[in-house]
């Protein structure tokens, strides 16, 4: 028979009632009984003599069998959902109680969410006897700030720093990360002055550190301080410090700067890695610099340094954008070579440029390659090839495509098939086009409305633009300082020159700023039909706003020479110079070259041969500017 467990035994022999002589029973006296033991403190190590700080992650397996058995299940009740109570019934099951020591080491350790370890950090502070050590406070704040909880992070340094911990390198340098990487630049620089009053001199991790964070929030000008100091200190800069501040300068904007601290990075020694060069080809391409792009990534390529996919996707964009296509050809066979296999926006780009350039056999081939790769062509690689072939005049073969491809057509391939048919005066296929974007759930963007009210405008039906126009708002789609401007050119052409003025006002009282195309809608309608001095007028009302049209003469000159009327012209501008707008040469320069695009080529030569504008005559005593009107007085 098998024997009942020791502990039961136990339990039944000091459970069992006492007897008294003759038989009879008393009921157990619990005083005699021992009270039950206080609970114990566990330490996350079974032998803390031998174990001054927790072993390395590398560790040997036998250095984990001096793990205590209670941390393991610890982490586990973590996992539960009520982390409180499930900690609360198992240190009074077990009678233990966890220290600072086990505290610490468990946030350290966790992989749990942060608000979990946030939860089991208050809940330990609510034992009996319990007061968190220096470790607990640094292990949670590295804990909130990894996990992205700024606001936590922030609340728990500031009730550590009412704790007055004198600091040590390892925690210091654990804030230091921790904090740099919540970009807490206030925090930071307190645990700095903190250092230097504990007198913890900074590494190089710290000042990398303090550099990430500097940077994070955009205070460039005190990362500089930073570089300076280590520059002039004994912690030198490695690449980690300057690639940090290059970062810096592409994140605000300031490429150049970041180029001339890579040309004095490398000027002392400091060999650039994969994060340097990527970091400037990514700001140049920001920038719009594709030369920059493909003069780096030549650099990476005589280092030796491996160009990862995203960088050949930047320099292969930056230069298509450019419609430099050979450039991008040369890059993306490179690529190539080096057994680098390019994705579908690489694909994307080469095809988009190449239809661009009028080069749709080029495209076509790139599409097929592709195709052979295993890739499968996107919406955005398919609206690529229908905008080739609209922009190549092969609108047929362009809507094929669009009925052939499987893809979710997307609010580009609509725009482009739509202003394609609308320049093509197929003004009523490209409605019902329109009108299919809604039944097929695709939204209509401001790309489609500007391509269908131009065509309508430019067809005649002023009045179905306009209504068009204003449907946009209503739905949710707000128009652009293109659509003003479409519709402004297409109410003058209509000769409704009342209502291209209240397109023009509603344009600027909605906050919508014009640029040089609107405000040459509106001048060349307002000088076509002999209102020069309200659009003078007009474009003096635009200064105060800082809407500066540098332009705005030059157009206006062309359109009154272009239209014949040089006397109005010639007044134009005398009034330009009078009011001191423009330097008089300018003015002279822009009228020659108006009367010469208008085929006035004895008025340009006249012009030029003569003092108008630039010289003076004496009247008397007075001397006065020969004035533009006399071009044509004479």
């Amino acid at each position: 028979m098998r024997k009942p467990p020791l502990n039961l035994l136990l339990f039944s022999a000091v459970s069992k009632p006492f007897t008294r002589h003759r038989g009879h029973t008393r009921k157990p006296d619990y005083r005699s009984f021992a009270a039950v033991p206080p609970p114990e403190w566990v330490q996350p190590f079974t032998d803390l003599s031998e174990l001054i700080v927790p072993p390395p992650p590398d560790a040997e397996p036998t250095a984990a069998l001096r793990l205590s058995p209670w941390v393991p299940k610890i982490l586990a009740v973590l996992r539960s959902g009520a982390v409180e109570q499930d900690l609360t019934l198992f240190c009074r099951k077990y009678l233990i109680r966890l220290p600072p020591s086990f505290v610490s080491y468990v946030l350290k350790n966790s992989d749990h969410p942060p608000e979990t370890s946030f939860r089991f950090f208050l809940w330990a502070g609510r034992q009996e006897g319990y007061s968190h050590n220096l470790d607990c406070y640094v292990h949670l704040i590295e804990t909130l700030s990894s996990g992205g909880d700024h606001a936590g992070t922030k609340s728990i340094f500031d009730l550590f720093r009412s704790k007055s911990f004198p600091l040590t390198p390892r925690s210091a340098d654990s804030l230091v990360r921790s904090l740099g990487a919540a970009s807490m630049v206030e925090e930071l620089l307190w645990v700095w002055k903190e250092m230097k009053d504990h007198g913890i001199d900074p590494t190089l991790y710290t000042y990398n550190s303090l550099m990430n964070a500097l940077v994070g929030c955009s205070f460039i000008a005190s990362a500089e301080q930073v570089l300076a100091a280590m520059l002039a200190g004994k912690v030198k800069p490695d690449v980690v410090t300057y690639n940090t501040i290059m970062k810096g300068y592409c994140k605000t904007g300031s490429v150049r700067k970041a180029m001339e601290r890579f040309r004095h990075m490398v000027g002392i020694g400091i060999e650039p890695d994969a994060i340097t060069f990527m970091t400037l080809i990514q700001g140049c391409y920001s920038e719009g610099d594709s030369d920059s792009c493909l003069r780096l990534y030549g650099e990476m390529a005589e280092k030796g340094i491996g160009v990862p996919p995203h960088g050949y996707s930047l320099v292969i964009a930056g230069l298509c954008r450019e419609a430099k296509s050979m450039e991008a050809m040369a890059v993306f066979e490179d690529m190539v070579s080096r057994k680098v296999k390019p994705n579908v926006a690489i694909y994307t780009a080469l095809i988009d440029s190449e239809a661009k350039n009028r080069n749709l056999d080029a495209a076509m081939s790139l599409f097929r390659r592709m195709r052979e790769e295993g890739l499968s062509p996107d919406e955005v690689t398919h609206g690529a090839i229908v905008n080739g072939l609209c922009k190549n005049g092969r609108l047929d073969d362009a809507l094929r495509w669009f009925e052939d491809c499987q893809v979710r057509r997307n609010p580009v391939i609509y725009s482009s098939l739509i202003d394609a048919l609308g320049k093509a005066g197929r003004v009523e296929e490209a409605e019902r086009l329109f009108e299919e974007m809604a039944a097929g759930g695709c939204p209509r963007d401001s790309y489609c409305y500007n391509a269908l009210i131009d065509a309508l405008a430019k067809s005649g039906r002023t009045e179905e633009a306009l209504s068009l126009f204003r449907r946009m708002g209503s739905d949710g789609c707000d128009p652009t300082v293109y659509t003003f401007t479409i519709m402004i050119d297409g109410l003058f052409r209509a000769r409704r020159n009342e209502e291209a003025l209240k397109v023009w006002n509603s344009m600027v009282d909605g906050g919508v700023t014009p640029n040089a195309a609107a405000f040459r809608a509106l001048s060349t309608g307002l000088c076509l039909s002999g209102k020069v001095a309200r659009a003078c007028r007009i474009l003096d009302e635009l200064a105060p706003m800082g809407i500066v049209i540098d332009t705005a003469f030059e157009d206006m000159a062309n359109v009154l020479c272009g239209a014949g009327r040089i006397r109005e012209a010639c007044r134009l501008a005398d009034g330009i110079v009078d009011r001191g707008r423009e330097v008089p040469g300018k003015v002279r320069t822009v009228m020659i070259n108006a009367l010469r695009k208008a085929g006035n080529a004895d008025l340009a030569i006249k012009l030029m041969h003569s003092k108008i504008g630039i010289g003076y005559d004496r009247v008397k005593s007075v001397k006065k500017r020969v004035k533009f009107r006399n071009l044509v007085e004479i």
